[in-house]
């Protein structure tokens, strides 16, 4: 027996972990990160990724390319749709003193865009034309103008006219303001990030505006998991209560200052609107 043998019998018998074949050493290769040596995995990832190793699942994505963002499935245009007739079902609401020009002309001009983009175009998908996307931008900025316009009418109102302001009057336009503050920052969110639904169906998708808890703690969620709709409008919610990022974090300068936009309309309303409405009442 030579001394290679005998030093690997050694091993074995003190206890130690006998190398693997080479046959088997080849069919578990290495996972390389981004420096190109293996990666140092904490335990609850190693788990995850050696269950999906043994064949029982699919490929596990890397840490970096969780964070990247995986390339999602074409997204239905209906939740957004459906948000927005919410938003036009609120500015009708309002007193028309707190509506930009005739009540009817905003929720008019909105309609006239979204019933045929989301009937022609129903999903979001990588070969969507310009022009759906100029109009889907357009359609969110016109919400976001006219609901800007219209608490800018009720500070004013507020400011120099309060003896003329009732308690619900003040209080159920600051709640309709402060709802569509929410839907239309939810509907910038979701347009936005990583270039947009249409282009988070790529692989080589822009780099992404948020980063969701999935997207840094591997193996809490599907491999596959990208955000949805959903995901947007708690973003947008928790955002307008908290004034700051919750959850999700901005990365971009362009998330950055859309999450502040909204921080301030959300703290305007809330701290001098709503808070002057419940005084009124009381």
């Amino acid at each position: 027996m030579d001394q290679g043998t005998t030093g690997s019998t050694t091993n074995e018998e003190a206890g130690g972990t006998p190398a693997l074949p080479e046959r088997e050493a080849a069919a578990k290769p290495a996972l390389p990160d981004e420096t190109g040596g293996k990666s140092a995995l904490p335990d609850r990832e190693a788990g995850t990724r050696a269950l999906y190793e043994t064949g029982r699942g699919p490929a596990v994505p890397s840490a970096a390319r969780l964070a990247w963002g995986v390339p999602s499935k074409a997204e239905s245009r209906w939740p957004a749709s459906a948000a927005i007739a919410v938003a036009i079902i609120l500015y009708l609401t309002l007193p028309e003193r707190y509506t930009a020009g005739p009540s009817w002309l905003m929720p008019a001009l909105e309609l006239a865009i979204l019933v045929p983009l989301t009937l022609k175009s129903p999903y979001r998908v990588a070969r969507e034309g310009r022009l759906e996307q100029a109009l889907a931008v357009a359609l969110i900025a016109i919400v976001n103008v006219h609901n800007l316009a219209s608490l800018v009418l009720l500070v004013d109102r507020l400011l120099y006219h309060g003896s003329k302001v009732t308690g619900p009057e003040l209080l159920w336009s600051s709640l309709g303001i402060w709802l569509t503050n929410v839907i239309v920052y939810a509907l910038w969110y979701w347009e936005i990030d990583r270039g947009g639904p249409h282009q988070r169906v790529h692989e080589n998708h822009s780099a992404p505006d948020f980063l969701f808890p999935q997207m840094n703690t591997p193996g809490c969620s599907k491999p596959d998991w990208t955000p949805g709709f959903v995901d947007y409008v708690y973003l947008a919610f928790t955002n307008a209560t908290a004034f700051s990022p919750t959850d999700a974090m901005p990365l971009t300068p362009v998330a950055k200052a859309l999450m502040l936009s909204q921080s301030v309309v959300s703290l305007v309303t809330i701290s001098f609107v709503a808070a002057r409405a419940v005084n009124i009442l009381n």
